[in-house]
C-alpha cells in the first residue's frame, strides 16, 4: 500500500470521529509533541472531542512549548480512556515506546499510527508509515491536507517546530524538497517563527551549560569502533541544577567531532536505566544497531534503553559496531 493510500485510510478513520485520544512516545521531542498537539488542535477545530497524553506521570511540558496553543488538550495518562473509540499514536517507532499507554492502543476500536521510523513494525489498525518523510509532523501536515477543514495557526506552529528540529534546521539528509514545501506552507500561518526558533535552540540554563561542560570533559574516542561517546547521570543533573529535557541537544554538540562516524550519548533516566542515543555521519546504520538492542529509529539517528551503566552499555555497543563493520 502506498503512503497516499495509507493517508486516505487514516483520513477516513478520523473524518467522522467524534472522540479521539492521541498519544506520543515517552520523553517526547518536538516532532512527537508537535505532531500530537497539531493534529489534536486540527481535529478539535473540526468539532471532535480530543485529549492528548504520553505515559509519564506527572506530565512535564518542555519549557520551549510553554507559549504554544493547545496545552489544554493534555491530560494525565491515568485520565486516558482504557478503550478509546479512536486512538492515534504519533512518532512512536514501536508499541513499547507508548509505555503504559500501549495497552490502550491494543484495546482501541481503531488505532491510527502515524510515524516515519523505518524500524516501526506497523502496529495499529491503520498505519501511515513513510520512512522517507523528514518527520512525523510532515506526515501530519499531509494528513490534515486530506481532511476537510482549515489548519489552525496554533497547529501550524507545532508542526513547524517538529519539522525544524527533525531536519536539523533543514540541514540533515532527511530534508527533501517536499519538506521545504511543507515548511513554506506552514510559514504562511500567523505565528512567531523567530521566537519559536529561539526557544528551541537558544534558550539554555546555566545548569545545562555546566552539564554540557561535564559531558564534553568525559568524551572518549574509540577508534576501533569509529565512535565517540559520553554520558550524564541523574546525580550530575541534580548537582548542576539541570533537567533531562534540556540535554536533548547534547548529542548534536558531541557529533561534531570529525574523528568518528558514530556518536553515542548515554543518559540515566529517572527509573535508573540508561537511554543510549546514537548518531551516524553516514557510514553506519545505527538504526539496525539500535534494533538489535530492542530499540529503533532511523539509519542515521536511533536509540535504545540499557539496564546497565554507561561503560558496560558502551562495551556491548562497541562489540555490535565492530561486528556490524
Amino acid at each position: 500500500m502506498t503512503t497516499t493510500d495509507q493517508l486516505k485510510k487514516a483520513a477516513e478513520a478520523l473524518e467522522g470521529a467524534t472522540d479521539v485520544a492521541l498519544a506520543c512516545h515517552i520523553n517526547p521531542d518536538p516532532d512527537a509533541l508537535g505532531s500530537m498537539l497539531a493534529l489534536g488542535l486540527f481535529l478539535r477545530a473540526r468539532g471532535a472531542r480530543v485529549i492528548c497524553s504520553w505515559a509519564q506521570q506527572p506530565l512535564e511540558v518542555p519549557r520551549w512549548a510553554a507559549g504554544l496553543e493547545g496545552l489544554d488538550l493534555l491530560v494525565q495518562p491515568k485520565a486516558f480512556p482504557a478503550e478509546p473509540a479512536v486512538m492515534v499514536a504519533l512518532d512512536t517507532a514501536s508499541p513499547d515506546r507508548l509505555g503504559g499507554l500501549a495497552a490502550r492502543a491494543q484495546k482501541a476500536r481503531e488505532c491510527v499510527v502515524v510515524d516515519h521510523h523505518r524500524t516501526n513494525p506497523g502496529f495499529g489498525t491503520v498505519v501511515v508509515l513513510d520512512p522517507d518523510a523528514s518527520s512525523t509532523c510532515e506526515l501530519v501536515f499531509r494528513l490534515t491536507d486530506r481532511i476537510q477543514g482549515d489548519l489552525p495557526d496554533g497547529a501550524a506552529a507545532w508542526l513547524y517546530a517538529g519539522l525544524l528540529t527533525d531536519t536539523g534546521r533543514f540541514q540533515y539528509q532527511a530534508t527533501t524538497p517536499e519538506s521545504l514545501r511543507v515548511a513554506a506552507a506552514l510559514r504562511e500561518h500567523d505565528f512567531d517563527h523567530a521566537r519559536l526558533g529561539q526557544v528551541l535552540f537558544e534558550d539554555s540554563s546555566l545548569g545545562y551549560l555546566r552539564a554540557l561542560a561535564i559531558a564534553l570533559a568525559r568524551v572518549v574516542h574509540l577508534p576501533e569502533a569509529d565512535l565517540v561517546w559520553t554520558y550524564l547521570t541523574q546525580a550530575d543533573l541534580a548537582e548542576l541544577g539541570a533537567s533531562m529535557g534540556e540535554t536533548d541537544d547534547l548529542i548534536d554538540v558531541v557529533r561534531t567531532a570529525r574523528e568518528a562516524d558514530v556518536t553515542c550519548v548515554v543518559k540515566q533516566q529517572r527509573d535508573g536505566r540508561f537511554k543510549v542515543s546514537l548518531r551516524s555521519k553516514g557510514a553506519t546504520d545505527v538504526g539496525s544497531v539500535a534494533a538489535a538492542f530492542g530499540g529503533g529509529g532511523h539509519r542515521l539517528a536511533a536509540g535504545y534503553t540499557s539496564d546497565v551503566g554507561p561503560e558496560a552499555s558502551v562495551e556491548t555497543l562497541v562489540r555490535a559496531l565492530r561486528s556490524d563493520g
